[in-house]
């Protein structure tokens, strides 16, 4: 059947005691399993997998590899397999879900391994024994979940805000498991369509997958005297370098230098479709402020230079180089600034909590609270999070050996961070840590410059809690889509962190910490075979605090003041025109950081769906069901197709390299 979806008019104008009881009466599946047994262990054994997997492909190429829609469709084919050969019944539709919540938890455990972590004991050149790393992972990802769900009503219930991956696997789910009805069918023979496409697509631009084929199964290297597979050039500006002579320039800086590449990138079409015209506007907007303008002025004043290495040779400049000397902050002031102006907004959100817990039971509409019973309590929030704070905290004190002072102050970060994140997972399924945790590393380092473990770790324990309850949120959004229990979707969250911390931390000892003669040295982390350049990234910051920070030019303080009026009025625009007006100051900011290439995709596919919609606005047509009607499924399809494919090169690349 067609999910359903409250309309953008009902979503400015109703409470969100009204909302939650249409969601109850129309979408909620209370009698329907979720949370089983099987889909449990299912969901444990195949996020040990995926998170093996993450833990490899991080390690040699950096890339951090999405599961979400990869476990969707594992999970169910396995499942449907069995049924077909009378071994077991079929997955229900909210076991798949709740099996997709705890196998992604697992893969979100990964990245501070192979960045923050790995990082720490190269610089301080000490081995942290396994059970302390378990520990402290599982706490700090535990306190993620409890900051996710007081958040959970605001952007999910409230809201309604897209999360594009989240919404992705939300249709994917319902194509897969409703689809004998016509609607239904016709929907999932879209997203099939759409898929298979993009996946020949991705596989024709895929070096690893390419040089499978044609050197491994075709031999063509032999015959032919190759030397590189021949693939399809995903960047299509490639084909203008290798024919001319003459680069375009902006103020004298090479357009690739500033990331200004034209990609054909299917996935961030489909990630444009999802977030709509207005949030793809915005990151736009920000892109073309910065690049265009703002870091070609800066170059040319030399505000933004490129760098001498240790070794002393020249980093030429790249976007990443920009972003991190410059553009970041503005960026993360416009970010910060419009996510606290939104959340401070409404600040119910928070005081609701304890306000039950004194015993409150006046609701937003009067009436009594239908989900009381199937929400994840708040008050476990209210309590949890001050309790695991304090063991996070001591953990990082105890194992790490940061001072018990800028553990507590680094806390009050967590909860930016994680605002910030959710925002930006809410409005593009990306999540801005790495940049971000740099906040805390210099705050940090300017408080002790001396013990790299005091910026290290507590950017490490901000980034872990924020990026869980992000993808906590970005998985809770299907659930809410079908019909789960966020109770339920809570508890497998928790399982899919012990998962991955059992097998990502003893898989980290294993390849990157083995022992020789009985002995484990932090040396052997970063190889010829594992370049570790997360960690590479996070040690250059530490480093560059240790040697003391000599501060930013005039320019980036007077944009970081520029940005934050600038955010400060967008925000008010957006709440007093209740949501109409058209710019979002967190997107705008996402727009600097992410590469410009993905900027304009997004605002490629966005816009495409907004012209079609425009054009075929009558129901019952043919186009109107493609591109109105099956708008989800067509993105949905553009994002699974891709990711898939693009996994199994990641791996081809590892495997066979």
């Amino acid at each position: 059947m067609a999910l359903l979806q409250l309309d953008e008019e009902q979503i400015r104008t109703w409470t969100r005691a009204q909302k939650d009881e249409w969601w109850f009466r129309n979408v909620y599946r209370g009698d329907m399993p979720q949370l089983t047994v099987r889909s449990a262990v299912t969901g444990f054994l195949l996020g040990g997998v995926l998170a093996a997997t993450s833990l490899y492909i991080a390690a040699r190429t950096g890339i951090g590899i999405g599961v979400g829609l990869t476990s969707v469709i594992l999970a169910f084919a396995l499942y449907r397999l069995l049924a077909q050969a009378g071994i077991a019944s079929d997955f229900t539709i909210l076991e798949n879900n709740c099996t997709q919540s705890i196998a992604t938890a697992a893969g979100y455990m990964i990245p501070m391994l192979t960045s923050g972590l790995a990082a720490y004991m190269i610089v301080t050149n000490t081995v942290v024994p396994a059970w302390h790393l378990i520990v402290w992972t599982c706490v700090t990802s535990i306190l993620g979940v409890l900051v996710a769900f007081p958040m959970k009503r605001r952007f999910i219930n409230e809201e309604q805000m897209p999360f594009p991956e989240g919404r992705a696997s939300g249709v994917v789910l319902d194509a897969l498991y409703t689809g004998a009805a016509a609607a239904g069918m016709f929907k999932a023979k879209l997203l099939a369509i759409v898929a298979v496409g993009t996946a020949a697509y991705q596989f024709i631009i895929s070096d690893g997958l390419m040089k499978l084929l044609q050197f491994t199964i075709l031999r063509m290297n032999e015959w032919l005297g190759m030397k590189e597979p021949w693939v399809f050039h995903e960047r299509l500006d490639s084909y203008y370098y290798a024919a001319s002579t003459y680069v375009p320039r902006i103020l004298g800086t090479d357009v690739r230098q500033l990331g200004l590449r034209l990609t054909l990138d299917l996935a961030m079409f489909g990630i444009g479709g999802l977030m709509g015209m207005a949030v793809a506007a915005s990151c736009l907007l920000g892109m073309v402020i910065n690049f265009v303008v703002l870091a070609p002025l800066m170059i040319q004043v030399g505000d933004i230079a490129p760098r001498i290495s240790p070794t002393g040779a020249t980093v030429p400049l790249s976007r990443a180089e920009i972003v991190n000397q410059w553009s970041l902050w503005w960026a993360v002031t416009m970010m910060v600034v419009g996510s606290l102006v939104g959340l401070f907004a409404k600040p119910e959100i928070f005081t609701g909590a304890f306000k039950k817990m004194l015993g409150g039971r006046r609701q937003a509409a009067g009436g009594r609270d239908l989900l009381k019973d199937i929400e994840f309590p708040l008050w476990i929030s209210a309590v949890g999070i001050p309790v695991f704070s304090v063991l996070g905290a001591w953990a990082t004190h105890e194992f790490f050996g940061v001072p018990w002072l800028l553990s507590f102050i680094s806390l009050p970060l967590i909860f930016i961070l994680t605002v910030i994140c959710a925002n930006a997972m809410a409005l593009t399924s990306w999540t801005p840590t790495g940049s971000l945790a740099k906040i805390t590393q210099f705050t940090m380092g300017a408080i002790d410059r001396t013990n790299p473990a005091s910026n290290l770790i507590p950017a490490a324990m901000t980034s872990e809690v924020a990026a869980n309850a992000s993808n906590l949120l970005s998985d809770i959004k299907p659930g809410y889509m079908l019909g789960a229990k966020p109770r339920q979707q809570a508890v497998g969250h928790v399982i899919g962190i012990l998962a991955g911390s059992l097998v990502g931390v003893p898989l980290f000892f294993l390849l990157f910490l083995p022992e020789v003669n009985g002995v484990r040295s932090p040396s052997t982390i970063i190889s010829e075979q594992f370049a570790m350049p997360g960690a590479i990234q996070w040690k250059g910051v530490a480093e560059l605090i240790t040697k003391g920070l000599k501060g930013l030019p005039a320019s980036a303080i007077i944009s970081m003041a520029v940005a934050a009026i600038t955010a400060i009025a967008i925000e008010v625009a957006r709440i007093r025109t209740r949501g109409r007006f058209p710019l979002s100051a967190v997107a705008i900011g996402l727009g600097v950081i992410l590469p410009p290439e993905s900027t304009f995709g997004m605002f490629v596919g966005a816009l495409i769906f907004w012209i079609m919609k425009m054009r075929h606005p009558e129901p019952g047509t043919k186009a109107h069901d493609i591109w109105v009607e099956g708008m989800e499924p067509i993105c949905a399809g553009l994002i699974s197709g891709a990711a898939l494919v693009g996994i199994a090169n990641a791996l081809v690349n590892v495997l066979i390299t």
